[in-house]
């Protein structure tokens, strides 16, 4: 299939979005650059997005720092909630893990992505700043993550957090994240977690599916990013049986005993297979899975083009879920 072809089935909306992307990047998109400018560029994109937002009095946040893994650094974290809930009651939790393909991203660039989340879910939301790759291959990563979870859990009644609903939202690299955070949870036999929010998560170092292939130059997370990406974080290993799960949970045998997920990818995602694949056999363990596939949609279609009708769907339909999960008592599904 052509990459005009392609190009021509993105939904119009988004397609405005990734045009003005390509404006600031070129058509390749931030692989065209360096990693180092890569941050750079991705930095300054989400600061003007931030400047543009209007001011949000009704959630509060404070920047932390909190015991990192045993062999590494502390960790930063910023911690969110509604305004007026501090000591008035126990909510539900979410440890919020940042996109960038684990390579770029930080609290930061997600500032707009978690403040809209605190306020539909009614949360305490803790964002992670993990340390990023080359410079910090796996499991650097996820064992931070895994780091500011644990942290949250243990200190869950300061925090006024009901430790029975504690989920974790990751999206693209913070997706692969969270999946592999769950594994280390179930394996390692804590915290308990009550769900995983998993959008358009990365999964697969292999890059052997056939949408891995089918996306590759439309400019927005293509087979050359993905590549990139996956070198950075596992180096030589890259496609190997050494692989661990941790880094790349579609490795992963076993599924069974995670918490109830909920995935979304778009119709035109590189990560498009792995993830319906990594949804049924989450299915098949005997974990209940929220799966959408949303024709006409592109990676991270609803940050491009945040108010596209297609990206209101699909914010909703996250926010919903999550929702259910956290704030419905017995809700089916439930992993508590």
């Amino acid at each position: 299939m052509s990459d005009s072809s392609i190009t021509d089935r993105i939904d119009p909306q988004v397609r405005d979005g990734l045009n003005a992307l390509h404006e600031l990047t070129g058509p390749g998109g931030l692989v065209n650059f360096e990693i180092p400018r890569q941050r750079e560029l991705y930095e300054e994109m989400n600061q003007a997005a931030l400047a543009a937002l209007p001011v949000n009095d009704r959630v509060e946040y404070e920047d932390l720092t909190v015991p990192g893994p045993a062999d590494g650094p502390d960790v930063a974290v910023r911690v969110y909630r509604p305004v007026g809930t501090k000591g008035a009651g126990l909510l539900p939790g979410i440890l919020y893990i940042h996109g960038g393909g684990m390579i770029t991203g930080s609290i930061q660039t997600d500032h707009r992505q978690v403040l809209p989340l605190v306020e539909a879910v009614n949360a305490v939301v803790v964002s992670v700043e993990y340390r990023l790759a080359p410079e910090h291959p796996h499991p650097a990563p996820v064992e931070d993550c895994y780091a500011a979870l644990l942290w949250m859990s243990g200190n869950a009644s300061a925090l006024d957090i009901d430790s029975g609903r504690l989920a974790l939202y990751g999206g693209s690299a913070g997706g692969g994240l969270a999946a592999g955070v769950s594994l280390l949870a179930r394996d390692r036999g804590t915290p308990r977690l009550a769900f995983q929010m998993l959008p358009y998560p990365m999964l697969d170092d292999r890059n052997i599916t056939p949408s891995s292939h089918e996306i590759t130059n439309i400019g927005i997370w293509d087979r050359a990013a993905n590549l990139q990406a996956w070198q950075a974080l596992v180096g030589e290993q890259v496609g190997s049986d050494r692989v661990s799960p941790y880094a790349a949970p579609a490795r992963t045998d076993d599924l069974s005993g995670l918490p109830p997920a909920y995935l979304d990818v778009g119709e035109l995602d590189l990560f498009r297979d792995e993830n319906i694949t990594y949804a049924n056999r989450l299915m098949q363990a005997g974990v209940p899975v929220e799966l959408h596939v949303y024709p006409g949609g592109i990676h991270a279609a609803e940050l491009l083009a945040p108010d596209a009708e297609l990206s209101t769907r699909i914010t909703d339909y996250r926010m919903n879920a999550l929702d259910r999960a956290l704030n419905t008592p017995s809700a089916p599904g439930t992993h508590r």
